[in-house]
């Protein structure tokens, strides 16, 4: 299943804008061309952008202009990069295979990943800060993304270090971890989309919306990871049950993963129509990424 060109149209504008803001980075300053290099090889290297997709699509079915999401757009997915940069690592998960290449720390070394992850973070607050004239909207989007950022970083506590916090049993294990470490960077690209529309009534429903899709993508990405061999995922697969980590058919079985990836369909659906009044494009983007192969 593919998305409908309507809506992966935006993802140029939104490749535009990344490379704009990278570009840009340390306007005014010295910053290291090897360092951007490794930014732009971090960043502008594939992947599928659904959270710019989804800042966008948010706004545009809570009634607002889209073309007003592109630095929060652009903002969400720095963030996502250097969480991937980061996760990569030797000392998180050590992979060697991103998007179907080597990894940041393959390609570049250890130490200017690390350097390019932290300079990708920081400026995702950068386009939030200069990207808007609207000092309150640009205000609201750097409190939503510093949240999603936080709890994004505490599901990674979760996944990679269980011992280091008390660890609750199961189910309610794994929600914990992927509500935060996947869940939580999409949560907060609806809320944003919504607030780039200036819709108050939106903000609510784009955050159940994105818990949903958000537990949906990891179950998806959990069975991707058992199901499907790395030429078609772009990364190594069969690495978290190598690593003894909690998933979710590891938990509930192939089977019962498929259920509840219908189950979050159904409640992302539900919180998409209460958005706005045309919800067919965020429908349609739930039933993508319930049916996706890699």
């Amino acid at each position: 299943m593919e998305l409908k060109d309507h809506i992966a149209e935006p993802l140029q504008a939104a490749e535009r804008e990344l490379d704009r803001w990278i570009n840009d980075a340390g306007a005014g300053g010295d910053l290291a061309g090897s360092l951007k290099a490794a930014m732009r090889y971090a960043t502008l290297g594939g992947g599928k952008r659904l959270r710019p997709l989804l800042v966008w699509h948010v706004c545009s079915t809570a009634g607002g202009d889209p073309h007003r999401t592109l630095p929060a757009a652009a903002a969400v997915e720095l963030v996502h990069a250097f969480s991937l940069v980061h996760d990569d690592l030797p000392a998180m998960d050590d992979d060697d295979l991103r998007r179907g290449r080597p990894t940041l720390h393959v390609h570049a070394g250890e130490a200017m990943a690390i350097l390019a992850g932290d300079a990708l973070f920081s400026l995702a607050y950068d386009a939030l800060a200069r990207g808007y004239n609207d000092a309150a909207l640009s205000r609201s989007l750097i409190v939503e993304l510093a949240r999603g950022s936080a709890g994004m970083i505490s599901g990674q506590v979760f996944d990679s270090l269980p011992e280091a916090d008390p660890r609750p049993e199961g189910l309610e294990a794994l929600e914990r971890i992927h509500r935060n470490k996947t869940g939580a960077l999409i949560t907060a690209a609806c809320r944003m989309g919504a607030l780039c529309a200036e819709n108050d009534a939106a903000v609510e429903p784009a955050g159940r919306f994105g818990q949903a899709i958000g537990l949906m993508f990891q179950a998806v990405d959990d069975l991707l990871d058992v199901e499907q061999p790395p030429e078609r995922t772009g990364k190594r697969t069969g690495k978290d049950a190598d690593a003894g980590k909690l998933t979710y058919p590891g938990l509930l079985g192939v089977a019962e993963t498929r259920n509840a990836i219908d189950q979050l369909r159904a409640a992302a659906n539900k919180a998409a129509s209460e958005i706005g009044p045309d919800a067919s494009t965020l429908v349609s983007i739930t039933e993508y990424l319930a049916a996706r192969d890699r």
